[in-house]
């Protein structure tokens, strides 16, 4: 008996020394968050999880001397995998030969979810220290963000009490419901990864599509549309002008962020086919669209419905 207590004594001194060791301020765990994303390598297994539907990947992350280094490689379903090469993104979907290139700007991937400054997100988030528990195997801190206006969804967070690598993240609606939920089910942090990880695994040949999604970039300014009714906190990250197909015409895309949650606005040419108004969801994201004049405006992202209408209902011609 004395001895199965001082092993339960001990294992509790040792979590208590381990979580002794991390901050006790809740941004500053997220900066520690956010530093351990870009900063670490790891390799893992990941679900995600929105309704319904569950999507298994697997992941390794490299940093060295020459920069950040990502593949991310779906394990159920149609094979998709996603390489990043610093600041390039591609994406190869096998099964149809397309590759998309895109840029890492606006994007917000799993476990790397937070803003390189999270900081500033105390304005419209009510930030707090959570429960400390298990997560793939590991000690882990929550930290909770509650938005103060109903124009953002609530997170709730998880990270290693030893790294501050994210191991799990929840998006949840305004009664505490998930929307969607990312979390390891396995995870080795700070490991050597071998560059080999996070080359492209499919073989990509002279039949395969390229497709370059990366735009233009252009100026706000220049692009001939207001947008009035802008939600505080959520600045514009991207502005871009995007070569879409000849029937569709230019498509000027321009992406709002407050760090966590991002708001996408894209403005094209009303085709018969894309011409329908309302409000429909994908997933986690909610869509909105409405028409002005020959235009179809589309608003998409991860927030409350009534956001993305209200942006939506400010996007206006500039008047000459």
């Amino acid at each position: 008996m004395k001895r199965i207590f001082c092993m339960v004594a001990a294992s509790v001194a040792c979590c208590g020394a381990a979580l002794a060791q991390t901050p006790a301020d809740p941004i500053t765990w997220l900066g520690r968050i956010s530093s351990a994303a870009h900063k670490l390598n790891y390799t893992g297994t990941f679900t995600y999880q929105s309704g319904k539907n569950v999507e298994t990947s697997r992941i390794a992350h490299l940093v060295d001397a020459t920069g950040e280094y990502e593949r991310l490689e779906t394990l159920d379903g149609s094979p998709r995998e996603v390489v990043r090469s610093n600041d390039e993104v591609q994406c190869a979907l096998p099964e149809q030969k397309l590759l998309i290139v895109d840029q890492v700007a606006g994007r917000r991937s799993f476990p790397a979810r937070l803003p390189r400054s999270p900081a500033d997100l105390a304005e419209h988030y009510r930030i707090r220290k959570g429960e400390v528990g298990r997560v793939a195997g590991m000690e882990s801190q929550q930290i909770i963000l509650e938005p103060k206006d109903d124009m953002r969804y609530g997170h709730h967070l998880w990270a290693d009490a030893a790294s501050g690598l994210l191991l799990r993240a929840k998006l949840v609606n305004d009664k505490g419901e998930a929307i969607e939920q990312f979390g390891f089910t396995e995870v080795t942090i700070g490991n050597t990864v071998d560059k080999d990880k996070v080359r492209p695994r499919f073989v990509r040949s002279a039949e395969w599509k390229v497709v370059n999604a990366r735009g233009n970039d252009i100026r706000m300014d220049d692009i001939g549309w207001t947008f009035r009714n802008t939600i505080p906190g959520f600045r514009q990250v991207v502005s871009v002008l995007r070569h879409t197909r000849k029937d569709r015409g230019q498509v000027y895309h321009v992406v709002f962020s407050d760090g966590l949650a991002a708001i996408s606005v894209f403005i094209e040419p009303v085709s018969t086919r894309s011409a329908q108004s309302g409000m429909s969801a994908s997933g986690a994201f909610g869509i909105f669209r409405r028409t002005v004049g020959d235009h179809l405006i589309t608003v998409l992202g991860e927030v409350p419905p009534q956001a993305l209408m209200r942006v939506a209902d400010g996007v206006e011609m500039r008047k000459r």
